[in-house]
């Protein structure tokens, strides 16, 4: 079920979901399920499962020449959906990223999510790697999520890259896309920012969910700002509880947030992360309430491979 129809058919009563990250190449799938299995409790339409590109490092083979070596690698997005779908029954939602595909690359992911009943995608430009200082694109890829979101559109209208192919057929995905409430950091404002994101609508996107903030006040003045500029889908908050006292550090450094006073404060008192994560718990719970009776339609948790923070505020909340 598309993500719109879940969010039409809860009648106005906030839901729950969450993102996940796949494994580490090596390790046993178990490891999402045991994450998963219980945050099901609080019955979530979707869940998201994130995609993280190959990393690569250069060995020196000693004579001049070196050879490119994958240090970094998770296992397939499709695949890890296809099996929450299969063992939970509820939809999974496969991040697709600009970086690292070609069209063609792009086109094949697509067809193999239609083929396994996947009715959501999130498309996304993506980082850049860490060897560049800016995103670049594959010779014969997307630049842009609002070029990505184009592609899936034309795969949902029938429109092949081969424009030969006979009796195809039209894939039906609804398209989700992310937004910034304190603007991305390449934007040079906010107003900027919200230009492209009406672009990525325009372009097929069905729903916004954001990235995460700290101050809800954030979040709703995002919100008007969009209305006013006419984008009229559904606008998913992104919510992270902190959990270490390093991340007061990481998170502005990292996702280009700000964290309001009153929380740095309390986490700077803290004795031990222990004491931070209840900070953080106490804090999401908040946000969550408060969001929830301004009737936003779907809570979205961050939950970075943890699972037992996200379910005391699931617990709390709904």
């Amino acid at each position: 079920m598309k993500v719109t129809e879940h969010i039409k058919e809860a009648n106005g009563k906030t839901q729950f979901s969450f993102e996940i990250l796949p494994p580490l190449k090596g390790q046993h799938i178990q490891s999402i399920f045991d994450n998963i299995d219980p945050l099901m409790e609080f019955k979530p339409p979707f869940i998201d499962v994130t995609y993280h590109r190959e990393e690569y490092i250069y060995k020196d083979l000693g004579n001049g020449l070196h050879k490119k070596k994958v240090v970094k690698k998770r296992p397939g997005t499709v695949g890890i959906c296809a099996a929450i779908q299969n063992k939970y029954i509820v939809d999974a939602i496969p991040h697709l990223l600009c970086g690292g595909f070609t069209k063609e690359d792009t086109e094949n992911f697509l067809i193999d999510l239609d083929f396994l009943g996947i009715d959501n995608v999130m498309a996304l430009r993506g980082d850049a790697v860490k060897s560049e200082t800016y995103f670049i694109p594959e010779k014969e890829g997307n630049a842009y999520a609002s070029d990505l979101v184009t592609q899936v559109s034309q795969l949902n209208d029938g429109l092949y890259l081969d424009d030969e192919l006979q009796n195809t057929s039209p894939t039906n995905f609804c398209i989700g896309v992310g937004a910034y409430p304190e603007k991305h950091m390449e934007a040079p404002s906010l107003d900027s920012d919200i230009h492209f994101l009406k672009k990525k609508i325009k372009n097929g996107a069905g729903y916004i969910v954001t990235q995460m903030f700290f101050d809800n006040q954030k979040y709703f003045d995002f919100v008007k700002k969009c209305r006013k500029a006419g984008i009229t889908v559904p606008i998913i908050p992104g919510l992270k509880p902190i959990a270490t006292k390093s991340q007061l550090n990481i998170i502005p450094h990292r996702f280009h947030v700000d964290l309001p006073e009153a929380l740095i404060a309390e986490i700077v008192k803290c004795k031990d992360n222990k004491e931070v994560r209840k900070v953080g718990i106490a804090w999401c719970i908040l946000q969550s309430k408060e969001l929830q009776k301004a009737g936003i339609p779907i809570l979205h948790y961050y939950s970075m491979g943890k699972s037992d923070n996200i379910y005391d505020i699931a617990k709390a909340v709904f």
